[in-house]
């Protein structure tokens, strides 16, 4: 049964399911030079369906986020282990842009890895999309670190992220 997290004027935000990986790998064709397995997609809606959404407009897929869980080192303190919710893909198709779809797309998952009591959450953008930067900021996000070449056509990254806690 799909559920709607939140409507967006005429967008709908739901948890996605097995039938919407499809329009969610042809969103990332269509959007990002980082392309995954099958597979992968199918891993990451079993492990972490909450943080795993698409938008709709009238039944056209317009955009996902998906994301993971992990433990690792803080992002933030300079001793522990923590459990965090990473980012792996967010996209929001070209000409359904600048309509609040992006930010609505993270804040739900925010939520999503908070439900799996996650103390951060983070992810990595490219040093020159500005708008995603400027996005994450706005949220709460901070950048934490340059990661040099991430990107396999050499682009540097920041990593971004954020403490989770009530007030978030």
């Amino acid at each position: 049964m799909q559920v709607i997290l939140r409507q967006l004027g005429d967008c709908n935000l739901r948890r996605a399911e097995p039938s919407d990986l499809i329009s969610v790998m042809e969103i990332n064709l269509k959007t990002l030079p980082e392309h995954y397995s099958d597979y992968f997609y199918e891993s990451l809606l079993a492990e972490l369906p909450e943080a795993f959404i698409v938008a709709e407009i009238s039944g056209k897929y317009v955009g996902y986020i998906m994301c993971k869980t992990e433990y690792g080192f803080s992002n933030f303190k300079k001793l522990g282990f923590v459990k965090k919710g990473h980012v792996v893909s967010v996209a929001v198709l070209e000409e359904f842009r600048k309509r609040g779809i992006g930010k609505a797309l993270v804040e739900e998952s925010i939520n999503g890895v908070k439900i799996r009591n996650c103390d951060e959450f983070y992810l990595e953008v490219r040093c020159s999309n500005i708008e995603a930067v400027r996005l994450y900021e706005k949220l709460g996000f901070v950048i934490r670190q340059q990661l040099n070449a991430y990107y396999r056509d050499g682009e540097d990254a920041y990593l971004m992220a954020i403490e989770l806690n009530s007030s978030n």
